[in-house]
């Protein structure tokens, strides 16, 4: 019988209060709640996933922050659900996203501090980006256009592809410009949620996100196809096969 992980209970407790508490303040109908209460409920149940196949007992001093950042993350999406069937203030959104946001650069800082860094928290706080950005994007589609859920749904399609491409899913190089386009994304689209840019400038700051997006995703597309490995463990270096003494390591960084 398995042991019972609290963290991923008291996120999904944390959220059901912070949902009262916005739904006391500017009130959510039947929908947002429901988003909001899915994301808590998903994020449990992902979060206790992750951890018993990483083997953890309990979150580091990092992964509790993420675990803010995701709790912040659920209740701006069913405030942006809540925008397609009523009003919610503009400064609602894009506050708690700004606070997401800069919780970001926290954690990372707080795993190195502590040493605490671990594949399953970097990961965990790679994906509350990635939804962060996703539901932005969604929240300021009806003014920028819908062409700006193509931020929101590449990492998604990223992963997809994945499923029919294996080359895909092989490890990238650490980069930390990777990370610098993914809070420019975060940034811009939730300035560009507060309404305090004119459209034309919105317009020009989203799509300026959209291309740095797109660079730094198809540099990691370009690497891991000149560097493809194969269910047998080789790697297909510019029509060149090299047999990996240790597959499971994936390829060399």
């Amino acid at each position: 019988m398995r042991s019972v992980h609290p963290g991923p209970a008291i996120g999904l407790a944390a959220q059901l209060v912070l949902l009262a508490l916005v739904d006391a303040m500017v009130g959510l109908g039947a929908v947002a709640v429901a988003v909001g209460v899915t994301c808590g409920l998903g994020t449990a149940a992902l979060l206790d996933r992750a951890m018993i196949r990483s083997g953890s007992t309990s979150l580091g001093p990092a992964d509790r922050v993420t675990l803010v950042r995701a709790v912040l993350v659920g209740t701006v999406a069913a405030l942006v659900a809540q925008s397609y069937v009523g009003a919610v203030p503009v400064g609602a959104v894009a506050g708690i996203a700004l606070v997401a946001l800069v919780l970001d650069a926290v954690d990372g800082r707080v795993a190195r501090r502590t040493g605490t860094a671990t594949g399953m928290g970097a990961r965990f706080d790679m994906e509350v980006d990635a939804f962060l950005i996703l539901v932005l994007s969604v929240f300021v589609a009806p003014a920028v256009g819908p062409w700006v859920l193509a931020i929101g749904a590449m990492r998604y399609a990223y992963v997809v592809a994945g499923w029919v491409l294996p080359w895909l899913r092989g490890p990238v190089p650490p980069r930390y410009w990777r990370k610098v386009v993914a809070g420019v994304q975060g940034v811009t689209l939730a300035v560009v949620a507060a309404g305090v840019l004119a459209w034309p400038v919105a317009d020009a700051a989203v799509f300026a996100a959209l291309a740095l997006l797109v660079e730094s995703f198809g540099r990691d597309v370009v690497g891991q196809w000149r560097h493809r490995v194969d269910a047998h463990g080789h790697i297909d270096v510019g029509g060149h096969v090299v047999l990996l003494a240790r597959p499971e390591l994936g390829f060399p960084r």
